[in-house]
C-alpha cells in the first residue's frame, strides 16, 4: 500500500501473496452503482477496476466467486441487521426494484454467494468452497470498503487465507471513509494493493 503507516512500526508486516488465489467480489450489485439505488456510493467508478479484475482472474484460470446480500421475502433472516440498517430490506427476495442484482455479470459456474450479513463468510459456505478448490490467498474487490469488503477480509484471514485487498477495485461513500478503511486494514489483517500488482499477480499464475 503507498503512502505511511498510521499505526506505526509494530504494523508492518505482510501476509504475500500465496500459490491458489481466487477472486471474490463482494456485494458489486445495483444498489451501489446506480445513482437511484439505495446505497447509491456516488460514483460508478468502481466498476472499471473491478471488471479488470474480473477479466484477469477468468485469463489465469483463477476461481472467481461473487456474493450477494439475500433475505427472505419477510426479512425474517435478517435479525439485528435489518434494525440497524431497514434500508436492506431492497434485497428481499422479491422486493421491488432489483437493486440485488449484480452490476457486472458472472460466468456460468463462478459461484454466487448469498449472505445475510457483511462477512461474507458468516454463515455461508464460502469457506468451504475456497478450500475445495484449494485455494490460500483471497483478492478482494467491491463494495462497500468500510463495511462488507472489511468484513470480508477480516474474516478471511480469521479462517487461514491470505487476504489482498485491491484498493482501487473497492469503493465508499467518501474517500475519508474509504482511506482510513484501506490503512486500518493493511496494517493488521491484510495486504492493500493497487490494481496494477494485482493484475500481475493475477496473470502470473
Amino acid at each position: 500500500m503507498s503512502g505511511s503507516n498510521p499505526h506505526g512500526s509494530p504494523f508492518a508486516g505482510r501476509v504475500g501473496w500465496g500459490n491458489r488465489p481466487a477472486l471474490v467480489v463482494v456485494d458489486l450489485v445495483r444498489a451501489y452503482v446506480e445513482p437511484d439505488g439505495p446505497f447509491w456510493l456516488g460514483s460508478a467508478d468502481v466498476l472499471g477496476p473491478a471488471d479488470k479484475l474480473v477479466a484477469a482472474a477468468r485469463s489465469a484460470d483463477v476461481p472467481v466467486i461473487w456474493t450477494v446480500v439475500r433475505f427472505a421475502p419477510d426479512m425474517a433472516d435478517a435479525g439485528f441487521f435489518a434494525a440497524k440498517v431497514p434500508s436492506l430490506a431492497c434485497f428481499a427476495e422479491g422486493a421491488l426494484g432489483g437493486w440485488g442484482e449484480l452490476a457486472l455479470a458472472p460466468r456460468a459456474g463462478e459461484a454466487v454467494v448469498a449472505k445475510q450479513h457483511a462477512s461474507s463468510f458468516a454463515g455461508t459456505s464460502l469457506a468451504a468452497t475456497l478450500r475445495a478448490r484449494g485455494v490460500d490467498t483471497i483478492v478482494v474487490a467491491g463494495v462497500s470498503t468500510s463495511g462488507c469488503v472489511r468484513a470480508t477480509a477480516t474474516d478471511a484471514l480469521a479462517a487461514g487465507f491470505r487476504p489482498i485487498v485491491v484498493r482501487d477495485a473497492c469503493a465508499d461513500r467518501t474517500t475519508a471513509l474509504h482511506d482510513q478503511n484501506l490503512a486500518d486494514l493493511d496494517a493488521k489483517y491484510a495486504d492493500v494493493v493497487d490494481l496494477a500488482e494485482a493484475l500481475t499477480n493475477l496473470g502470473g499464475r
